[in-house]
């Protein structure tokens, strides 16, 4: 009887160890230079708004984000991408036609629906040349249109994140609900999370929150002013740039491409 007693007891105190590791909070990754968290800017498409508004507020910050580009969108403010890749904005691919489901009527001619694998690696293989063409940079970085990461319809549809993992360092999403944990986060599928609309108040928690626990958090927006649909504001990017220019914050503001290749090399030290 002692002895089935002892088993138990010890196997209640197997099972609460285990319960108490379960909850204990995750160690915070280390990020350079004592930063707590790391955020990167992210914006979409190439609209004009982006160098015509956004990227000057950006340098007068010295701050660089990252822009998913399409081509033909760029060759229209030709001059003006040149000028923000030279002055070191990440430049990275969101395909050549944008494609999304088809239940959107804008995006029918271009239906996710009728694409295959081979399709779509056609396409962002495409992409990556105009790119290489107008900008002199190939884009290691890749954000998936509309968010969406399949193609075909029924039994017939198929993921295409294994695709952007071979071909990018890194593919983002859109209106996720969280931060990346840089110690788990799938490259191929980076949460992004939406800026658009938002007033620097709204932002500050998301940040907070990530910073608990040394979270990489992915800011998603659109347009650069301040009114209209899909369009991040500069008031906030201003409050942001200015709240994360004091060391005390522990914010360290950098490009995708740069987070993800400090991440690899932590992963590979260790």
């Amino acid at each position: 009887m002692k002895r089935l007693i002892n088993s138990a007891g010890v196997l209640c105190i197997t099972l609460l160890s285990g319960l108490i590791m379960a909850q204990a909070p995750a160690e915070s990754f280390k990020w350079p230079e004592g930063k707590q968290v790391a955020v990167s800017l992210t914006f979409d498409d190439a609209r004009y708004s982006q160098v015509d508004a956004g990227t000057p507020l950006l340098d007068q910050y010295g701050v660089k984000a990252t822009f998913y580009v399409v081509p033909p969108a760029v060759e229209e403010r030709l001059e003006a991408w040149k000028k923000a890749t030279a002055n070191g904005h990440e430049i990275g691919n969101h395909s050549l036609h944008h494609p999304c489901t088809g239940n959107f009527p804008w995006a029918r001619s271009k239906a996710l629906e009728d694409y295959s694998l081979q399709k779509m690696r056609a396409e962002l293989t495409e992409a990556n040349n105009q790119i290489e063409n107008l900008l002199g940079v190939v884009p290691e970085v890749f954000a998936y249109p509309c968010g969406q990461t399949f193609v075909g319809r029924g039994v017939d549809t198929r993921s295409y994140i294994p695709v952007i993992a071979d071909m990018f360092q890194t593919g983002r999403g859109w209106m996720d609900e969280g931060p990346n944990d840089p110690a788990f986060c799938d490259f191929a599928q980076l949460t992004g999370m939406e800026m658009d609309g938002k007033n620097f108040d709204q932002i500050l928690p998301l940040i907070n929150q990530a910073k608990k626990s040394g979270q990489w958090l992915v800011l998603a927006g659109h347009e650069m002013g301040e009114d209209g649909a899909q369009t991040t504001r500069l008031s906030m990017l201003k409050e942001l740039m200015e709240y994360a220019s004091n060391p005390a914050n522990g914010i360290w503001l950098v490009p995708v491409g740069t987070a993800a290749g400090y991440i690899e090399s932590q992963k590979n030290n260790n």
